[in-house]
């Protein structure tokens, strides 16, 4: 059964799935639907064309769906998308997209910490951490299972690759590749994320010819076209290593150093 504490608000129109549970003065707006055995605490605000899959949980005081905060919002129809299996924890903002269509979505088993911020049209993969704080600006690409430590900013139009792991009150303002380590305000990428790699049961020879990409580009003094070039022709192509290499050759912002 979905049980709706008597003070909540669920305005005509929304659509929430068997054994949804809604808290105590919870605002929930008419066209939000919520996946079943979701369950959203008191004083949850969530609002706009948002769908959140089966089996969220919000906490008090989160934010889901509102208005883009970027001031070239000239109305139109915006979305938010959350997974399944995703934790939003209390203060979180997840903002609707600015041009009239577009999404921000977040995967499927993400654990949002307290205060963090997604911003209009961001897309966040899949079992993403956010720590306490953690910020993204408009329009930012996470790939899936990325650690993002608390009090971090993340500027606009950014990628972090999958696997990445970013240190907490750092500063990112280029493109971070997968697999790496990286912290600092200027950040930089410090290694790659071995404990992350160990964790999956990753290969012993896999990790090796990552951590020889991670030579190559951050400790030969190559350029970055001259450290590809040499990735391509020293280091097997295993998809780990494609995935790498096919990051950066697709960067717009150019990658951390």
């Amino acid at each position: 059964m979905t049980r709706i504490h008597p003070s909540a608000v669920v305005q005509e129109g929304a659509e929430l799935g068997a054994d949804v549970e809604v808290g105590a003065y919870a605002v929930i707006g008419a066209n939000v639907r919520i996946g079943e055995r979701s369950k959203i605490m008191p004083h949850v605000f969530l609002d706009g064309h948002t769908v959140l899959g089966p089996e969220c949980t919000v906490f008090p005081f989160a934010s889901v769906g509102s208005q883009t905060q970027d001031l070239k919002y000239r109305g139109g129809t915006t979305f938010v998308e959350i997974g399944a299996r995703t934790t939003i924890r209390e203060y979180v903002t997840v903002n609707s997209g600015t041009a009239d269509g577009e999404v921000t979505r977040v995967g499927d088993g993400c654990l949002i910490m307290a205060y963090c911020h997604v911003a209009h049209g961001s897309k966040v993969g899949n079992r993403v951490i956010m720590a306490n704080g953690a910020s993204l600006s408009g329009d930012v690409l996470v790939e899936d299972d990325v650690t993002i430590g608390g009090m971090t900013g993340v500027h606009q139009f950014t990628r972090l690759g999958r696997f990445a792991m970013i240190g907490g009150m750092s500063r990112i303002t280029q493109d971070v590749p997968p697999y790496m380590l990286v912290e600092g305000n200027p950040a930089a990428v410090h290694g790659i994320n071995s404990i992350k790699l160990q964790r999956l049961n990753v290969a012993a020879e896999t990790q090796s010819m990552v951590k020889k990409v991670f030579r190559i580009l951050y400790r030969d003094g190559l350029s970055t076209r001259q450290a590809l070039e040499k990735i391509r022709s020293e280091v097997p192509m295993t998809p780990e290593v494609e995935s790498i290499v096919k990051f950066i050759e697709s960067s717009e912002r150019g990658i951390l150093k």
